[in-house]
């Protein structure tokens, strides 16, 4: 899929955001990415976790009718 990115082609594409963005709005987007990675795996690790700690079974509780 990227093989045929060469360093113009990236180079272009830097100079398009640059445009787009400005260059006092890359710093906020590029921190709020990382952000929403870091976030994202974290939320992989928890439910890895979840699913790798076995279920615990509820406590049976007395039936009070059985008195």
């Amino acid at each position: 899929m990227f093989e045929d990115l060469s360093f113009g082609k990236l180079l272009i594409i830097l100079l398009v955001v640059m445009v787009l963005f400005g260059s006092k709005k890359i710093p906020d987007l590029a921190q709020g990415l990382g952000k929403g990675i870091r976030e994202f795996k974290k939320a992989l690790k928890d439910v890895d976790e979840e699913i790798k700690t076995p279920a615990s079974t509820p406590d049976k509780k007395p039936d009070d009718k059985e008195a």
